[in-house]
């Protein structure tokens, strides 16, 4: 089997990779499985030294990683400069603060005394998605491999030459070899890895249906999972928000990565009171981006990373439309190569239509009213996902009482929702479970041990 790198931007396949076979993947999970017995002994000094190099080495080649992501998934370049940048500092901030996370804590309770001891658990298996191919990755493996796991990377089959950058990166930081590989296999093959009992744990960012299919085997072999998976995140806009702060953060939440993001904006929930306001600003804004090669520097807006990623959005929202929803601006493919989708704006978005119920990656934004801050805050909720929200409003008391109902993992007031490798990153509901980023996402895929006791002399 051949894995192939298509451009978005004109459909022209750039290069094919064969698909590595059972023999390769065996050899790969015997090499793991030797370098996890040995780098948890390694001092964490020598790890966090990798992570640092790590850095120096994303820096130095920003500009030829950004290029390879654009011209494998679409994303314009500058976006992509900014992931390989956001990579850095997250190698970066692991280097500086795991020491301290994976150190020993000793605790007194009720006059009883233990340790906490924080240990890797082994081989991580990473299956990772295309639309942040380096950030997904770096976020998953940076704290892996500082709390002493070692990291098989089986990436999606569309980005082969960012994984294999990354495969090359990791060897060049000075990670022994088996601590960071990169397999290049079809997904139908993930069930085999994570059975084999070389795996000790798994992560997977990817779709509902992908997570549930992970979950699943993993659940049969009694396997540690982070699943981050769909979003279909309400921005919630109230009476009193700074409306022309919300629009510009609503158009660049919605066009993020080309649309191509799980906490993207997806859901736009305005008030009555300024429900026509947001609409003309919204579609004029909207009606403003560029779209085009998303190489060069004017580009606001590239092509959808697949062709069957663009035909989808296009049945989304012809559906949408047939359903009742009113089709604002955009709504078409537009002519010539690459397999770019218009921005487009819904607006009288029946509660049943395919643009809410549906996550919709691409850029389509959906704007449904709401009559008060309970209806607001009511359809924010009603969703089968849980990823993230963000609200905005200059009330304190209201930004509190959206904090506390809304049913997600992260809540963003009055900015657009992010992941920081400072805090825990992740979601509920059918947006998954588990955390990434952060000491909470380090210690995801560590053994909790209590230590009581001690030996007498």
């Amino acid at each position: 089997m051949t894995i192939s790198t298509v451009n978005p931007n004109t459909g022209v396949m750039v290069r094919e990779f064969t698909a590595h076979t059972p023999a390769d993947v065996h050899r790969a999970l015997d090499t793991a499985h030797a370098a996890a017995a040995s780098w948890r002994r390694e001092p964490v000094a020598r790890r966090i030294a990798v992570l640092t190099r790590l850095a120096e080495l994303l820096d130095r080649d920003r500009e030829s990683l950004a290029t390879l992501a654009t011209g494998e998934m679409g994303k314009t370049v500058q976006s992509a400069r900014d992931e390989v940048a956001k990579c850095a500092a997250a190698c970066r901030h692991y280097a500086t603060h795991a020491p301290a996370m994976i150190a020993p804590e000793s605790q007194v309770i009720d006059g009883a005394s233990a340790t906490l001891h924080y240990d890797p658990l082994g081989v991580l298996l990473a299956v990772m998605p295309w639309n942040f191919p380096f950030w997904q990755v770096v976020r998953a493996a940076a704290p892996a491999i500082a709390a002493g796991n070692v990291v098989l990377l089986k990436h999606a089959s569309n980005v082969p030459q960012c994984a294999l950058a990354l495969d090359a990166i990791f060897a060049e930081a000075g990670a022994p070899t088996g601590v960071f590989q990169t397999l290049l296999v079809e997904s139908s093959r993930v069930a085999a890895l994570i059975a084999d009992a070389r795996v000790a744990c798994v992560t997977i960012t990817g779709s509902e249906a992908a997570g549930r299919d992970v979950a699943a085997h993993a659940g049969r072999a009694l396997k540690k999972t982070v699943l981050e998976l769909g979003g279909s995140d309400p921005c919630v806009v109230l009476a009193d928000a700074d409306l022309p702060a919300a629009v510009a953060a609503a158009i660049r939440s919605r066009m993020i990565n080309n649309g191509q993001s799980c906490i993207a904006a997806k859901r736009f929930i305005v008030v009555d009171d300024v429900a026509d306001e947001f609409e003309r600003r919204m579609i004029d804004g909207v009606r403003a981006l560029r779209v085009g090669d998303p190489m060069l520097a004017s580009t606001d807006v590239g092509p959808l990373a697949t062709a069957q990623i663009r035909n989808e959005v296009a049945d989304q929202v012809a559906r949408a439309v047939a359903g009742g929803a009113h089709l604002a601006c955009g709504g078409h493919t537009p002519e010539g190569a690459g397999w770019f989708y218009a921005p487009t704006v819904l607006v009288r978005v029946p509660d049943d239509s395919p643009a809410l119920t549906e996550e919709i990656f691409g850029p389509v934004a959906p704007i449904v009213r709401a009559r008060n801050v309970d209806d607001a805050l009511a359809r924010a909720n009603a969703t089968p996902f849980g990823l993230g929200a963000s609200v905005w409003t200059t009330s304190a008391a209201l930004a509190e009482r959206a904090a506390t109902e809304i049913d997600a993992g992260m809540v963003f007031i009055n900015s657009i929702v992010a992941s920081d490798p400072r805090f825990p990153f992740g979601g509920v509901k059918a947006s998954g479970y588990g955390r990434e980023v952060g000491v909470l996402g380090l210690r995801e895929f560590v053994n909790i041990k209590t230590v009581r006791g001690s030996a007498k002399e």
